[in-house]
């Protein structure tokens, strides 16, 4: 069983295809699949998750804008997506822009943008294509205070889209930002227990 937040979200719904006999169960954290949003993309994303564009251009351009100012990329993933500016600590905080002060980790965050942009997005087309399905169960939790919860609205929203890609889907907005597993540690545990634990089929 695996759950992924974010990026860790897009790795959880891949294994989940990629390995359907080593994954029984998979929850997702705020995102849809990859070639879903890029397919999806306008200006609320870009403008709303700036990562997306900005960081898959080619290097060394997002690198340098990154290297040269961490704390102000930190800050604003922390005040603008949706989540309380106390949803880190000081020392969390300093840690994120600590990391992104080293030249290799600023590499590696853009070239998963990079790969989000071409390889992942490709992979998940062309599963789409062939009808690959994630046959295990899915939990699909997304911010209430986020772009998820408005910006898919018109086609049924995220349970929608987890739907063409999945035979066995449940969730629901939860509230707080993008953040909202730091915003609400136990309510979040909460219910990926629930899900855990469950019996398959339920």
């Amino acid at each position: 069983m695996v759950a992924g937040h974010d990026r860790g979200g897009r790795v959880a719904y891949r294994l989940a295809l990629d390995h359907p006999h080593e994954i029984s169960k998979v929850a997702v954290l705020d995102v849809i699949p990859t070639a879903a949003a890029w397919d999806r993309a306008d200006a609320r994303l870009a403008l709303g998750f700036w990562p997306w564009s900005l960081l898959a251009q080619p290097e060394p351009l997002p690198e340098r804008l990154v290297g040269a100012a961490p704390d102000a990329v930190v800050d604003n993933a922390i005040a603008q997506w949706g989540s309380t500016a106390d949803v880190f600590s000081a020392d969390v905080r300093d840690a994120y822009v600590d990391a992104l002060r080293d030249p290799a980790h600023v590499h590696a965050i853009c070239e998963e943008y990079r790969a989000a942009a071409t390889v992942d997005r490709e992979h998940d087309a062309l599963d789409q294509a062939n009808a690959r399905r994630i046959g295990c169960p899915l939990l699909a939790l997304w911010s209430g205070e986020g772009g998820l919860e408005n910006w898919y609205a018109e086609e049924g929203g995220p349970l929608a889209i987890w739907r063409k890609w999945a035979d066995r889907v449940e969730g629901r907005p939860v509230p707080g930002g993008h953040f909202f597993p730091e915003e609400h540690p136990r309510q979040t545990a909460a219910a990926l227990l629930g899900f855990f634990e469950g019996e398959i089929g339920e």
